[in-house]
């Protein structure tokens, strides 16, 4: 019976090729083709598609429903006709090399002077292995943010999403109990968003005036309190143009910059390192008591995560899809990224030991030229960064006030962006010692946005399209989940003990 119908379904897909090759002969011929009895409206002579179906053998359907279900279970991003990305037109997208540099930059903050610090928490040898870690977990969370994106541009149409539309978008395809929790969980990325970012803009502000005032302190001599205050209000006017800028194409060489005087920071610090004194493994823990290990993670979660800046440098790209895979721009750059945190904090560990400070370039004497030329290097790399760190807390703002400027859309922008800028300033010459606050704000965000949020929003992605062998992507993001966790608890008490430990010295500003 199975073989008659299969001759049956043969003989009439090959009648139907003949009638569709007479109708592209016959171009002028207006026919309506009665198949089965059915009259059909003039369709180039072929028969609706279940009609085929019904006249399939059996073994024919399942294979046709078994590689259906398998290619969109392997790849959801390649389902359907729709590319995004031959949608979006950008007026001037940025290139690979360009927004490698731009994540080089958001890598390699300030947090990389901590590193020596973090390796004396973890020991010289486990140091190693909790920093490559570190690197691929946050490296994974940042791939799944983007990949998830990109599944979800076909879902909804779309051709480019903020970190927030991506969540939202996720619950609003995903399970039907959470499609009502969707905007709430937008309003909740956007708010620690911009807390974040904001205030990691006032602590910049901040570290500038310190490098800058330690080289000032030494020359001439004055009242530090009273010149951080003033150092800072001197920088409003060179970080409103930076804030002006406002397409990431015009920050790349302003963040080539910072890189070129990060490089020379810590190239000068590495030859402090290793050319000014011994190396001794005999003043250091190849590996220390768990009890300790906590402070490492928070450390270097917090240095290493550019959660925020992913989705503008994907949205701004020429060619996004290059930013994924085993060698695309992301891997390349936090590999770069991991081995510099590696080496600094080796080195910086092997050879201060139990002296290292907070940040190794306090462990550096501040009468000599070389270790002025760090700070200044680095003063004027943290002020390259601050525009590529502002453009987050830029683009959530702009999003959501842009409806009621469309008159003059360009003016309210440059506005906007001034105001901001002042209030980032004030707040930092408020309170100077705002960076343990951020510790906690930065402690909390950070572990939800970077790690706890891009596994949630991966489970509800797949929800429909399924988790793989095994479940395999619900146990891998349990393990992120838990690693979460573990830096939200313990950074942010970490963080509230450096508060308390402030604010109880008697001195503090």
């Amino acid at each position: 019976m199975c073989s008659s119908r299969a001759s049956i379904y043969t003989y009439y897909s090959l009648s139907v090729d003949l009638v569709y090759g007479f109708l592209q002969l016959s171009p002028n011929v207006d026919l309506q083709i009665n198949t089965m009895g059915t009259k059909q409206e003039a369709n180039g002579g072929l028969p609706p598609p279940h009609e085929l179906e019904n006249l399939m053998p059996e073994d024919e359907k399942n294979k046709q429903k078994i590689v259906s279900k398998y290619n969109m279970t392997k790849d959801a991003e390649s389902a359907g006709d729709y590319d995004p990305f031959t949608e979006r037109n950008l007026p001037n997208p940025t290139s690979n090399m360009d927004t490698l540099t731009h994540l080089l930059k958001a890598s390699l903050g300030t947090g990389i002077l901590a590193m020596p610090k973090a390796f004396k928490c973890a020991g010289l040898i486990s140091g190693i292995f909790f920093t490559i870690l570190v690197a691929v977990v946050c490296t994974h969370c940042a791939y799944v943010l983007i990949k998830c994106s990109h599944v979800l541009y076909k879902k909804t149409r779309r051709n480019a999403m903020s970190f927030p539309e991506v969540g939202q978008a996720a619950l609003e395809n995903g399970p039907q109990s959470l499609r009502g929790w969707a905007n709430t969980f937008r309003i909740f990325i956007l708010v620690s968003l911009f807390l974040t970012y904001f205030g990691t803009c006032s602590v910049y502000t901040v570290i500038i005036a310190k490098n800058i005032l330690q080289v000032l302190a030494h020359h001439m001599h004055q009242d530090q309190e009273v010149d951080i205050r003033l150092i800072i209000l001197a920088l409003l006017l060179p970080l409103i143009f930076m804030a002006w800028v406002r397409n990431l194409k015009y920050l790349a060489p302003v963040s080539m910059i910072a890189n070129v005087f990060m490089g020379i920071g810590l190239g000068i610090t590495f030859y402090y390192l290793v050319g000014t004194g011994d190396l001794s493994f005999k003043k250091v823990k190849p590996v220390t008591p768990p009890a300790m290990w906590p402070e490492f993670f928070s450390l270097t979660i917090f240095a290493m995560e550019a959660i925020g800046v992913v989705m503008p440098l994907e949205n701004a790209m020429k060619t996004p899809r290059a930013l994924l895979g085993f060698c695309g721009v992301l891997n390349k750059g936090m590999s770069g990224v991991t081995i510099i945190y590696i080496l600094l904090g080796f080195l910086g560990y092997l050879r201060y030991g139990d002296l290292v400070d907070d940040s190794i370039t306090l462990n550096l004497d501040s009468t000599e030229i070389p270790a002025q030329i760090v700070k200044i290097a680095i003063a004027i790399a943290v002020y390259c960064t601050f525009g590529l760190q502002f453009f987050v807390c830029v683009e959530i703002m702009w999003n959501c006030i842009k409806d009621k400027f469309t008159k003059r859309p360009d003016l309210a922008d440059y506005v906007m962006r001034t105001i901001m800028v002042t209030a980032c300033v004030l707040l930092a010459v408020a309170v100077p010692t705002i960076g343990p606050f951020m510790g906690v704000i930065g402690a909390f965000c950070f572990s939800i946005l970077g790690l706890i949020a891009p596994a949630f929003i991966e489970v509800i992605t797949y929800w429909n399209i399924g988790f793989g062998p095994g479940y395999y992507l619900i146990w891998k993001n349990i393990l992120v989940l838990i690693f979460g966790l573990f830096a939200l608890i313990f950074g942010t008490k970490d963080a509230v003990i450096s508060i308390i430990a402030v604010y109880s010295t008697p001195s503090t500003p």
